[in-house]
């Protein structure tokens, strides 16, 4: 139960991190760039790597958690955990959420890049809370 519990809470954690902008970076050249600059590289990053990759994983992660409900997987193990599909599910869930926090990485951008907003505080972008 606890290696299933650990997943679902690292699965929802990725969307997190990446909507408060808690993600690891190297902040060694990103810190002295201007607002512009920041703008970009999260423009681009956000474009290029998260969206494509929460759609492969939304994809993926779909047909991988409709296989297990069909197939009615659970546990080996005797008293083992009786629907695996239930934890399966929250890969795709996941995805949406990464996704949903890549599309608000460009728009936060978008705005920096237009004046409206700005990269404050101790993360890069001031957590966008």
């Amino acid at each position: 139960m606890e290696w299933h519990l650990y997943s679902v809470v690292f699965l929802l954690g990725i969307p997190y991190a990446l909507r408060t902008d808690g993600h690891v970076r190297v902040d060694v050249f990103y810190t002295n760039w201007s607002q512009k600059r920041k703008a970009w590289i999260n423009l681009i990053g956000a474009v290029l790597f998260v969206i494509p990759f929460a759609y492969l994983i939304a994809t993926y992660g779909y047909s991988y958690a409709m296989d297990a409900y069909q197939m009615g997987e659970g546990s080996g193990d005797p008293g083992g955990l009786p629907h695996r599909w239930v934890i399966k599910s929250v890969i795709p869930v996941s995805a949406f959420f990464m996704g949903t926090a890549g599309l608000n990485m460009v728009t936060y951008a978008i705005r920096v890049m237009a004046g409206d907003k700005r990269y404050e505080g101790e993360h890069s972008a001031g957590g966008l809370a």
